[in-house]
């Protein structure tokens, strides 16, 4: 794609353009007018009715160019633009070609932008599927061996390593399949977190911008007390500008600040640049006390609420299990199918968002990720169903036989409850017909 295209949730599949779209005050992007309408103009809004939009929006970005003339073309700042996302955003992912390698100016600058955002970076080396396994340790080698120039950090990229797309696996990379598949699922099980962890996230990014907050303001004060009163304001800018990095070392000493909360020089001084320091107000400590206070006294009680209430999440299911003495290998209520159909699955998309959402909110476990009995007897109890329903329900749910439900499996499990509550057990087909037996089991 050659422009910047957000998916979100919408009643019906419709594209929004950027300068509409950046006007809907009902939307996140109006402070995206910044950048221009020549960055509008390249930005669209793609809405579609499905289910797992409604709690994420996906932003898809141009492809990286090289060349300085290339970026000049584009006609807004690119890195500033990528800038804006990455503040708000839960996840980025940085994808390569395994035959493409190279990392453009263009590229490296995009990454440097990302500084501070590593914690939100993953790597995911696409198409691997197109070398061989010999290759594929050359072409991994090399990509960590780039990042390393340009990433500074002594922690080593979490790299995903697969070809991620709907089509077959070229002949050329079959003998990783399963590795392509592991890292698929280790991939899913880290974007599948994210809602359970957003609030954690929204806190962390609050601190993190109340912490440069006060950086920026405690500098700007330093340097507005330097100022003089009357004349001679724009030399002494000037002066003070051409010095920051000295300036900086003598506000962290000043406040005891740590060097990595205070921007980049050339980007502060570019600010600088735009305003006369004389203007800024002196600046009150006590809003630096409210400050401070806030975190810490008040972030932490809110980061012990957000904890206490994950806890009370599982508490049930823990102390239920407990008391019924249940293995997590076991059938909770426990006194060959032709898989090689196409039939549609009994279960709609909506239906399988809605249990997919109960299912991750048990806190499932493992790669891939699963519920043992222990997790979901409660829930299952609550249909008010017999426990010799339930122990059918759930010896026709594990098709695998692993004493464990996934995602499409627990899906099962509560359509077939469903049947039960509104037809009456014995309703409940056994052995399953074609179309119950989910396409991942087939």
């Amino acid at each position: 794609t050659d422009r910047f295209l957000a998916v979100s949730h919408g009643r019906s599949e419709r594209l929004v353009p950027g300068n509409a779209a950046a006007v809907d005050v009902s939307r996140p992007f109006s402070s995206l007018t910044k950048f221009g309408t020549a960055f509008l103009n390249r930005f669209e809004v793609s809405e579609l009715p499905s289910p797992i939009l409604d709690s994420i929006t996906l932003i898809d970005t141009p492809g990286i160019l090289s060349g300085e003339k290339q970026r000049v073309e584009r006609g807004y700042e690119f890195e500033d633009v990528i800038s804006w996302f990455a503040e708000r955003s839960d996840r980025i992912l940085v994808l390569f070609d395994a035959h493409k390698l190279d990392i453009s100016d263009e590229l490296k600058r995009t990454l440097e932008v990302l500084k501070g955002h590593e914690d939100k970076v993953r790597v995911i080396l696409n198409k691997a599927d197109l070398v061989d396994s010999q290759a594929l340790m050359r072409v991994y080698g090399a990509l960590m061996w780039s990042l390393g120039k340009v990433v500074r950090s002594p922690e080593v990229m979490r790299v995903y390593i697969g070809s991620f797309w709907d089509q077959a696996l070229s002949p050329t990379g079959e003998a990783n399949a399963k590795l392509f598949h592991a890292e698929k699922q280790d991939l899913l099980s880290d974007l599948r977190a994210l809602p359970r962890n957003a609030a954690v996230r929204k806190v962390n990014e609050l601190v993190k911008r109340a912490r440069l907050a006060k950086v920026h303001a405690l500098l700007v004060n330093h340097l507005w007390l330097k100022m003089p009163y009357l004349w001679g304001s724009k030399s002494k800018q000037k002066q003070l500008t051409g010095r920051l990095e000295t300036e900086y070392v003598k506000v962290q000493k000043a406040h005891n600040l740590a060097p990595g909360d205070f921007p980049h020089p050339d980007k502060f001084r570019a600010g600088l640049a735009v305003h006369n320091l004389s203007d800024f107000p002196k600046l009150s400590s006590r809003l630096i006390d409210v400050m401070d206070g806030g975190l810490t006294r008040d972030i932490p009680k809110l980061l012990l609420q957000l904890r206490d209430e994950g806890d009370a999440d599982g508490a049930l299911a823990a102390s239920v299990s407990s008391q019924a003495g249940l293995d997590d290998g076991s059938n909770p209520f426990a006194k060959e199918l032709d898989y090689s159909s196409r039939e549609q699955w009994v279960i709609d998309t909506n239906s399988k968002a809605k249990w997919d959402n109960l299912f991750y909110s048990l806190n499932p476990s493992g790669s891939p990720e699963t519920l043992s009995g222990s997790n979901v007897r409660s829930v299952m109890l609550e249909s008010g169903l017999s426990s010799e329903v339930l122990r059918v329900v759930w010896d026709l749910s594990d098709i695998d036989n692993d004493g464990k439900l996934d995602a499409d499996e627990f899906a099962l499990a509560m359509h077939l409850i469903s049947i039960g509550r509104n037809s009456g057990g014995a309703s409940i087909p056994n052995p399953l017909p074609v179309a119950f037996i989910p396409p991942s089991k087939r």
